[in-house]
């Protein structure tokens, strides 16, 4: 994200959300807080996670694990079964960087790390289930056009916590028959019991009938911020 806020690159890749463990916080807290960034497209890729150790390794030399914290949860029954001790490192790169040299030790990660830094895959596909998948969005200063099969995400918080509150702002949009594919919440940081609401529908900002939408929401909300319209991934 510093990067593409920075100059230094014009896209950028990260991680949003995970069918196992969810909605990636700090993905969405730093969109929210931190960067005036725009979501390009959207990218779902199944996620298959390796225990990678140093070559001659076995796996009752392995007292320790790293990765991740995501890797690390969606690996749990794993972890739990081989009582193995797990710790978080910044990426599963930097992960199974770190290990090499040491037997006791292990990292969670892709094939490609392993083969990056001279390693074996001792056991593959070591997920909690085989459905595993994360979608990732590109970052860019810019809108991406419209192409007729689109999505936008926004930002969204509510005056006060009210019985009603979220379903009259929601409620707009079933009004235009617009579907929402997600919504999700997040501590805004300003004090229990205030939030922040993450939501994907179907259009793009600039359609007409979306822009009355985000007028009728910005006129109903405390804080509205657009994320962008991109292309829906098929």
């Amino acid at each position: 994200m510093d990067s593409v806020a920075n100059d230094e690159t014009s896209f950028g890749i990260i991680p949003i959300e995970n069918s196992i463990e969810g909605p990636v916080g700090i993905t969405l807290d730093s969109l929210a807080h931190k960067y005036d960034l725009k979501i390009f497209q959207e990218i779902i890729i199944p996620i298959n996670q390796n225990l990678i150790v140093n070559p001659g390794t076995k796996m009752e030399d392995i007292e320790d694990v790293y990765s991740h914290a995501q890797a690390i949860s969606q690996c749990q029954e794993f972890i739990q079964e081989n009582m193995i001790q797990p710790h978080y490192a910044v990426s599963t790169a930097r992960a199974a960087k770190d290990i090499r040299g040491f037997k006791n030790k292990a990292a969670i990660g892709n094939r490609v790390a392993a083969e990056l830094y001279g390693l074996e895959i001792l056991k593959a596909n070591i997920q909690d289930t085989d459905n595993n998948e994360t979608r990732f969005v590109v970052i860019s200063k810019e809108d991406h056009e419209p192409t007729g099969s689109d999505k936008t995400s926004i930002i969204f918080s509510i005056y006060e916590d009210r019985p009603g509150g979220l379903y009259k702002i929601l409620g707009i949009f079933q009004r235009h028959e617009i579907n929402l594919t997600k919504i999700e919440s997040r501590p805004s940081k300003k004090g229990l019991g205030k939030y922040l609401f993450f939501v994907d529908f179907n259009g793009h900002k600039d359609d007409e009938i979306i822009q009355e939408i985000l007028r009728e929401v910005e006129d109903n909300t405390y804080f509205l911020k657009v994320l962008g319209s991109y292309p829906e991934y098929r």
